[in-house]
């Protein structure tokens, strides 16, 4: 018996794959369990299986196609087996949709008229139509006029301009009533038309359709859904790094895993978020959820966009840990190989565009947390310290928070504690 293979939910907010890649081609046999496809998902590719073992006898789409949940891919059975009643379903979207078209083409028919032909314009509508026949109208009787005497000027006149080739809508009149007359004709010399400034002339670049992937939509979607229904606001605070650099220069000289300034940002939030639990926070509507664990998603950029592997209990690990497991989330999350389940549970988001030179930036809450924190480039600026101007390291974070959620003060006083944490690197580990 034949089996339909549709599209399976691969993740919580899955509602379309994209097939990247078939592992099959018709005729193929497999069994139960063999990996028949991958799927693109709104958060990574992943692996479908066949169910039940038989021979491959169709593949509905193809690579690079969006199918939605539930959707047919491909259909199994016995080899030589009837699926004519499977395939006719599987083209009845197709089907209505060309039934759709000829409608719509008789209908065009039967009224008579042909869109691709309207006397339009795209910019005044019907006015500007009106208004170009008016012109057309307009400028055509002027062009009759002008053979029909309506131009006053004198029979020798108008033999004059005839024979030397002078267009007497051209020419001012001297007479009476402004006639052209014979003086007109002879003293008449063609207006030079003014140079026009030399223009550079480029050849058009071909412009380029990008076909937008499952995950850019969930993005769009997801921020967009963020930025409009969260109230964002946003406090910036400046930290001293000459601590951090230092104790991270140490440690590096000690441990066998290279400790980054973004491991030490994970490590002081987490332990700040235990000591300001309302930062640690979900809106859900009817209650506020202050989370038990501490959770920290850090913000990895792909060639789609940003995809968020999850630290789970941030607070309960070490600097070495965090360094550890952030770089294998990242190589995952960089090769389209993270599960569902690594990108799940966050209570807290960082994004950090530092090693890309960017000194301050906003950015639009990870929902469902309450906040996600901003971190710019350590930079070098002149500081005050006992009354002298002397150099130092400087960071800015800015913390964007939902403002349901998280008040102005709680916000001040969470980054106060990050910035003590970070400038005594030793407080972390009270």
């Amino acid at each position: 018996m034949a089996i339909k293979i549709e599209m399976p939910k691969l993740s919580d907010t899955m509602e379309e794959g994209v097939i990247a890649k078939w592992n099959i081609k018709e005729g193929d046999k497999v069994d139960a369990g063999d990996v028949i496809a991958e799927v693109e998902t709104d958060k990574a590719t992943m692996e479908v299986e066949a169910f039940d073992p038989g021979t491959v006898l169709k593949i509905i789409v193809n690579e690079g196609d969006a199918v939605p949940l539930g959707g047919i891919m491909a259909i199994i059975g016995d080899e030589g087996e009837d699926i004519s009643d499977l395939l006719d379903g599987a083209d009845s979207g197709d089907s209505a949709k060309s039934d759709d078209s000829g409608e719509e083409k008789k209908e065009s028919k039967k009224s008579g008229k042909d869109e691709s032909k309207k006397d339009f314009d795209p910019i005044l509508g019907d006015v500007g139509k009106e208004k170009s026949k008016k012109e057309t109208s307009s400028s055509d009787s002027k062009k009759a006029d002008d053979g029909d005497g309506r131009i006053k000027a004198s029979p020798l006149a108008r033999s004059m301009a005839e024979d030397k080739g002078i267009d007497l809508a051209n020419v001012e009149g001297s007479g009476p009533d402004g006639r052209i007359i014979k003086k007109d004709i002879e003293s008449y010399k063609p207006s030079e038309k003014p140079k026009s400034a030399a223009v550079a002339s480029f050849e058009s670049q071909e412009s380029e359709d990008v076909k937008v992937s499952q995950m850019r939509k969930v993005i769009a979607r997801r921020l967009s859904e963020s930025k409009f229904t969260n109230p964002h606001f946003y406090e910036t605070i400046d930290i001293d790094m000459e601590a951090a650099i230092e104790a991270r220069k140490k440690l590096n000289e000690v441990s066998d895993v290279k400790i980054s300034f973004n491991d030490i940002v994970v490590k002081a939030c987490a332990a700040a978020l235990r000591r300001h639990p309302d930062i640690n926070s979900s809106w859900l509507d009817d209650v506020i959820r202050k989370h038990g664990d501490v959770n920290v998603a850090v913000a990895v950029a792909v060639d789609e966009g940003l995809m968020t592997p999850v630290i789970q209990h941030a607070d309960r690990k070490n600097l070495r840990q965090i360094s550890t497991e952030t770089r294998e989330l990242a190589g995952l999350a960089r090769d389209r190989k993270l599960q569902p389940e690594q990108m799940e549970g966050s209570t807290f988001t960082i994004s950090n565009l530092g090693m890309f030179g960017i000194e301050e930036f906003t950015a639009i809450i990870n929902p469902p947390n309450a906040c996600i924190l901003a971190v710019g480039a350590i930079r070098d600026v002149p500081v005050v310290k006992d009354g002298a101007v002397v150099p130092g390291k400087r960071m800015k974070v800015t913390l964007s928070s939902d403002h349901r959620v998280v008040d102005g003060a709680k916000a001040a006083q969470f980054l106060n504690t990050l910035r003590q944490m970070v400038e005594s690197p030793l407080s972390m580990l009270l």
